[in-house]
């Protein structure tokens, strides 16, 4: 897996929209909290168009995408914010021009179909963490929620991440797992299934999250993602947050379904639709130890070939 540069301040990115239509208050608090860690922002024009629940035409976004990614000058892409049409760009992307011209791509929930492609097609990490007009749109800015972003993607960090005690995990399957991390929202995850960008489990770290979904719709789509074995090939799960439903709630579907493939799985990562949501670098090298000895940790490589930056929850 191939590693984009990490920012320094001054550098400049930008913010395109792959899904949902921007709200322009949060788009311009979102572009304030990036200016104030010391970033430039471009804002691409799909961030302001509007076809019907879409940010413009699957052409405009798609060619807003392309563009970020040729540019240069742009040292980033942050995406605006999820909703739904990311997965409608799959076709018209040039996963060649985004090998060549690799660089940091942030986003989650809906941006899901682009991270598992983008990963599984160029080899390159990309990162779920939050986004301008979704996360950072709304006032205060949580603490943790910034200060994993930027630990995460500028120089100064690189992963490396103090142990918090709110990143505790919980052991729903003992037992130690490693292997590349690939995952996101569970509604994209089983999207995926049956298409040409289809989900990769096999020996990988599968990291799940979704938000405002009934018990029986994560039982669903759980079921869906079971019976074409992608919980049986992975090497270990992490299971992020669910909010309103918490792993009580969801009791029949994590035991039922998941925990049934007997893999090693941990529950609690403060990532996705809550707050905190740290940000995960997909692509990375993951290691789940669930033992008595070691109970509760995760560690997320940025750079797995050397085992340098990480990230100890």
């Amino acid at each position: 897996m191939l590693t984009p540069n990490p920012l320094k301040k001054g550098d400049q990115v930008a913010i395109t929209a792959a899904s949902g239509v921007c709200d322009p208050a949060k788009l311009q608090n979102g572009i304030l909290t990036l200016e104030k860690i010391g970033l430039k922002v471009k804002v691409m024009p799909s961030c302001y168009a509007k076809h019907d629940y879409l940010a413009g035409t699957d052409i405009q976004r798609a060619a807003d995408l392309h563009e970020a990614f040729a540019d240069k000058s742009i040292r980033a892409i942050f995406m605006a914010r999820g909703g739904y049409g990311a997965a409608r760009l799959l076709p018209l992307i040039n996963f060649n021009l985004i090998r060549q011209n690799p660089k940091i791509l942030v986003g989650f929930s809906d941006v899901t179909a682009l991270h598992i492609a983008i990963n599984q097609i160029c080899k390159l990490v990309t990162y779920h963490g939050p986004m301008p007009a979704a996360t950072f749109g709304t006032s205060p800015i949580n603490p943790i929620t910034l200060e994993s972003l930027v630990n995460t993607i500028m120089s100064r960090g690189q992963g490396d991440v103090s142990p918090r005690s709110s990143y505790q995990l919980n052991i729903l399957y003992p037992g130690n797992a490693s292997g590349i991390l690939t995952g996101g929202n569970l509604t994209l995850i089983a999207a995926s299934l049956g298409t040409p960008y289809e989900i990769k489990t096999r020996g990988r770290i599968l990291f799940m999250e979704e938000t405002q979904e009934a018990p029986y719709r994560v039982d669903r789509l759980s079921l869906q993602s079971k019976q074409a074995r992608k919980f049986k090939h992975a090497a270990g799960i992490i299971l992020g947050d669910f909010s309103p439903e918490t792993t009580e709630t969801l009791h029949t579907a994590i035991s039922e379904l998941i925990l049934t493939e007997k893999k090693p799985t941990l529950s609690g990562l403060p990532c996705g639709h809550t707050t905190p949501n740290i940000t995960l670098p997909l692509g990375g090298w993951a290691k789940i130890m669930g033992s008595k000895e070691s109970a509760h940790q995760l560690e997320i490589h940025i750079h797995p070939e050397k085992a340098m930056a990480h990230k100890r929850f």
